[in-house]
Order: structure tokens, then sequence, then C-alpha cells
């Protein structure tokens, strides 16, 4: 968890193959998982959000690539320690035909 914004922006440059300046969030977390990383870019500049737990582990959905989709409330809710996967979702929209 040493790297800053030229670091971190290297390794989804790299390794990632993204682009930086999408809007994206790109997500960072330590072999421990008590601290996390959040690069995005917001049409000024390059923010950087850090945040370290003081108890427990962030709960990081499981994934076979580097890189994955990640839905806003999914994220929050990542943060704020609950658990993504007990979370049952009710439908808010009709389906088009």
């Amino acid at each position: 968890m040493r790297k800053g914004f030229d670091g971190l922006s290297g390794l989804v440059r790299s390794k990632l193959k993204q682009d930086l300046l999408s809007g994206d969030v790109f997500i960072f977390v330590n072999k421990r998982r008590d601290r996390i990383k959040l690069l995005t870019w917001d049409r000024t500049g390059f923010v950087l959000y850090y945040k370290q737990l003081e108890r427990g582990t962030f709960e990081i959905p499981t994934a076979q690539k580097p890189a994955m989709e990640l839905n806003w409330s999914d994220l929050i809710m990542m943060l704020e320690g609950i658990e993504i996967k007990s979370i049952k979702r009710r439908k808010r929209y009709k389906k088009a035909s």
C-alpha cells in the first residue's frame, strides 16, 4: 500500500489495460484486507481515497480476473462493512418488452 497516484495509475495502465480518464473507480486492497485505496479521475485531476480499518477486514467479491465490475451500491456497502452476499435486492424497475 505504498504506491501513490503515479504507481497506482501505472498499474492500471500496464496490468489492467484500462483507461484512467474513463471515470471508473479502481480499487486496490492490501493482502490483510484491512486497507483499501480507490483511484479515480474527476475531470480536473486524480483523486485517491484511502481507508484503514481499526478492526476486521474488507469483504472482497471473488473474481477470476484481476479486474471486475462492481455496482456503486456494492462499493459503498463494502466500505461500510456490510456483507454483500447476504443482501437481498428487490426489483426497482420494470423489464422492457
